[in-house]
């Protein structure tokens, strides 16, 4: 189940803190900041989801994510590919080098990585 975007900029704050109270994860927005309910909604959608979890002290919930960054992006990187390529990830890594405006130097960190991954293969 996919993150709504609110609950991904919710998220980004977590995997950024690692562990936090919901008054640490308000102090990450700017104003005009999010009620604390709204932020409170929001964990609780997002642990029955399964992206997160809390331990409590005392009165208050220490949250934490279930889920790496990574992976999360991974999921849906792949479902991307999945969907709008194909299945190909050369369809979409084709896609990418070609329809993006990435510079000479970021192609080559690019063919730098794949190279390095091939060699990991042999």
């Amino acid at each position: 189940m996919k993150l709504s975007p609110t609950e991904e900029e919710l998220m980004n704050h977590l995997w950024r803190l690692k562990r936090a109270f919901l008054k640490d994860l308000l102090d990450q927005y700017s104003d005009p900041k999010p009620a604390s309910t709204t932020l409170s909604t929001l964990l609780k959608r997002m642990q029955d989801k399964k992206y997160v979890d809390y331990k409590v002290f005392g009165n208050s919930r220490q949250y934490y994510p279930l889920e790496t960054k990574e992976s999360y992006f991974s999921k849906h990187v792949n479902n991307l590919i999945k969907n709008f390529f194909n299945d190909s990830p050369a369809q979409f890594a084709s896609f990418f080098t070609q329809k993006t405006d990435l510079s000479e130097e970021e192609l080559n960190q690019i063919k730098d990585s794949i190279e390095e991954q091939l060699n990991k293969k042999k």
